[in-house]
């Protein structure tokens, strides 16, 4: 019941707009009372992680693919970068209704947001362990400081309120930050 209560908000979300739309709004379109709803989900806020935790594992499962098709590290590198801004903007930016809500999810810090920066930043380092490992990328600084700044210079890629005003930019300017973050890693 819980999937089908977040199926049927997506569709609401898309059509009316997650900011115009109520719990009651929600309840009355799909059919339900408002109190049946609040026994899944907490708030509209819960509603809409529910949505967003769909479309980051989405987002998560073709960066992972793109990564595990890269031949070393500094082509998986390339291909995190590449696939992760290309992915977001491809879901995002087709369906602004469902930017709406990542951008809520994304400004509030949602905790999907987190636990989603988090996997991406444990695939940084997967791939930062392998360059190291085979010689690729310098070993001098952290390891952690070294993924943080790197998720650093490609987050206007990678979120969804940075990646808006990013989006005249694209493909040059991330292909060009991958680009020098590549240099850097160079031993």
């Amino acid at each position: 019941m819980r999937d089908q209560i977040a199926k049927a908000a997506r569709e609401c979300f898309a059509h009316y707009g997650y900011d115009k739309t109520t719990v009651s709004d929600l309840a009355r379109e799909i059919g339900f009372s408002k109190a049946y709803i609040y026994r899944f989900f907490e708030s509209k806020q819960a509603i809409g992680a529910a949505i967003c935790g769909e479309c980051v594992d989405d987002l998560y499962r073709q960066v992972r693919e793109a990564v595990d098709q890269g031949e070393d590290a500094t082509d998986k590198m390339r291909r995190f970068s590449r696939t992760v801004t290309t992915a977001t903007v491809e879901l995002l930016f087709t369906d602004r209704k469902l930017y709406e809500i990542a951008a809520h999810a994304s400004s509030e810090n949602w905790e999907v947001v987190r636990l989603y920066s988090e996997r991406l930043q444990d695939l940084l380092e997967e791939i930062l362990k392998e360059g190291r490992e085979n010689g690729e990328f310098e070993r001098k600084t952290p390891l952690d400081e070294t993924r943080r700044s790197i998720f650093y210079a490609l987050k206007p890629f990678i979120d969804p309120v940075f990646l808006e005003r990013s989006l005249d930019l694209l493909p040059d300017a991330q292909t060009e930050v991958t680009g020098l973050v590549l240099r850097s890693l160079a031993p």
